[in-house]
């Protein structure tokens, strides 16, 4: 302590404020916890010393240190001990990490007065900036190391790939892995995120699954393994390709000349929230719609349709060309939504004769673009991650005559799995010709029972109840694997992968905006490690 000996070899102690300062006006005993005044003369405190702890005086024995023993909100607190200490400074790291926060922010004083009321320890201090980083790459290694483990465990695995381009000019490519593990649990984790400084060809992506980019889609036919495009991208290109030059288009140029009277023009937008409050609405922008930016056109026109008599009464109070839609379109509107979702059924296609004929053309139309582009979504995969999801195995999405063959083909490829894990390397020596004939008797009549037991194996899964569509296919796999083990390797093949490339995506928009700004200053050595530790250290999973 200071002053005074440490006040008389640490016998006595400042008083601690409510904010953790201490009052040079107070100070209390070690032993017997009374406070008395002091100023600046140790006199009053030899004096309870000799009358109330007369053992203390001419003893060889000195009272254990308390230099960091304090008194807070009138009880006896020591300092953290230093595996919390050391446990908090891990934490730190994993939230600078996640956070994507600067390293320099454990030179923070506010910070550190923050943890320390937390604590109710006022002696602490953050770890320097060199520990930080060093626990950081701690992190990164151990985490680097659980999915290497994880992945060497898995059957199979699925790839998920996109190109993003910094605010820097930067490209960087991504690659997120899915797979399941032994309790049937769906993990995905962010690999990698390179910095390349080649351009978008097709050489350069050669290394995994894709959106459905032209470039992605030149990548995938040099692989050896099988590709699945992004079928989000391909929906919302469709529709994109629909509205073009349809009845709807006239209509929605007028909602973004609407749109854009309020957003770029503050006064404007003022007026629009005082009269949402006027109207008793609550206060919402409206959204304008980017080409890029799925089902930004659908929450546009909610948005309108949502706010019409407001938009109507900001419009009225000054001149201007910007007009509402009229009734009719309005109506037009009301209509947009039912189709414009990405998840498109097939009986919100169907025409019926309630359709206005704008709207039956436009279905008609997005069904024959759909079906166009059918040939690149490698339809034969998504098919069989269908008939083996326990939700839809009852393949009521497709055609009477189509289902057959999702069945043969599943069929087929478990007699090709069973083959492979039992065939064996053919002997050195030759067999005589009796032997040979012999052989190729038993091993037809084996290839027979194989594919009988194949064939059972999947009449066996097809009699299974349909679950409902609230239920979990992977609690159903966990809990029916040992009656289906065949059929649920392959289970885990097709299910763990992503019909769409969102997963990868989300690299590039963990944070936000402000992720994307600091990554613009970020190495490109450090840009692979920040995304192992967003995304592989949050652990998000992708449900089925």
């Amino acid at each position: 302590m200071e002053g005074k000996k440490g006040l008389l070899d640490d016998n006595f102690l400042f008083k601690v404020k409510p904010d953790s300062s201490l009052d040079r006006t107070k100070v209390f005993c070690c032993h017997c916890r009374c406070e008395m005044s002091y100023h600046r003369s140790t006199s009053s405190l030899k004096y309870h010393l000799l009358a109330k702890h007369p053992t203390l005086q001419g003893s060889s024995a000195q009272p254990s240190r308390l230099t960091k023993q304090v008194k807070l909100d009138g009880l006896r607190q020591k300092s953290m001990p230093a595996s919390t200490t050391s446990k908090l400074s891990t934490a730190v790291a994993k939230w600078i990490a996640k956070a994507c926060r600067p390293v320099n922010i454990v030179k923070d004083e506010d910070l550190r007065e923050i943890i320390r009321i937390a604590s109710n320890d006022p002696t602490y201090q953050l770890p320097s900036r060199a520990t930080t980083v060093k626990n950081i790459a701690e992190l990164y290694e151990n985490e680097k190391t659980k999915i290497t483990e994880a992945l060497g465990k898995a059957e199979t695995a699925a790839l998920t790939g996109d190109y993003w381009t910094s605010l820097g000019n930067h490209n960087y490519l991504g690659v997120t892995g899915h797979f399941f593990d032994c309790e049937w649990q769906l993990r995905s984790t962010a690999l990698t995120v390179m910095k390349t400084e080649e351009r978008h060809f097709a050489s350069v992506l050669s290394r995994l699954t894709t959106d459905s980019a032209h470039n992605m889609i030149a990548a995938a036919r040099r692989f050896p393994f099988e590709h699945v495009p992004c079928v989000a991208h391909c929906i919302h290109r469709v529709i994109t390709v629909c509205l073009h030059n349809s009845p709807f288009d006239s209509t929605l140029a007028k909602c973004r000349r609407l749109v854009g009277h309020f957003k770029h023009s503050p006064a404007n937008s003022a007026e629009l929230e005082h009269k949402q409050i006027a109207h008793d609405q609550k206060k919402e922008s409206i959204a304008q719609d980017v080409t890029t930016r799925w089902n930004s056109t659908l929450e546009m026109i909610k948005r309108i349709l949502r706010n019409v008599e407001p938009l109507r009464d900001a419009l009225a109070q000054h001149a201007t060309n910007v007009t509402m839609p009229t009734p009719a379109e309005l109506d037009k509107l009301k209509n947009f939504p039912s189709f414009t979702f990405l998840d498109v059924s097939v009986k919100l296609l169907n025409t019926s004769e309630d359709d206005p004929a704008y709207l039956a053309k436009f279905k008609e139309n997005f069904t024959a673009e759909m079906e166009s582009r059918k040939p690149k979504m490698n339809i034969a995969w998504l098919r069989m991650a269908t008939a083996l999801n326990p939700r839809f195995k009852d393949l009521k999405c497709l055609k009477r005559h189509e289902r057959p063959e999702v069945w043969r083909s599943l069929t087929a490829l478990l007699g090709g799995a069973d083959s492979k894990r039992t065939r064996k390397p053919e002997d050195e020596d030759p067999q005589p010709p009796t032997k040979r004939a012999a052989l190729m008797l038993t091993q037809e009549s084996s290839s027979d029972e194989e594919q009988d037991c194949t064939q059972n194996c999947v009449e066996r899964y097809k009699a299974e109840p349909t679950i409902g569509m609230e239920d979990c296919p992977l609690k159903w796999w966990a809990e029916h694997q040992g009656s289906h083990n065949e059929v649920a390797r392959l289970a885990r093949k097709y299910l763990a992968t992503p019909a769409t490339s969102v997963p990868c995506e989300r690299l590039f928009s963990l944070s936000g905006h402000i992720v994307q700004k600091k990554r613009a200053s970020l190495s490109s050595e450090n840009i692979n490690r920040l995304d192992r530790r967003e995304s592989g250290l949050v652990r998000y999973c992708v449900r089925v």
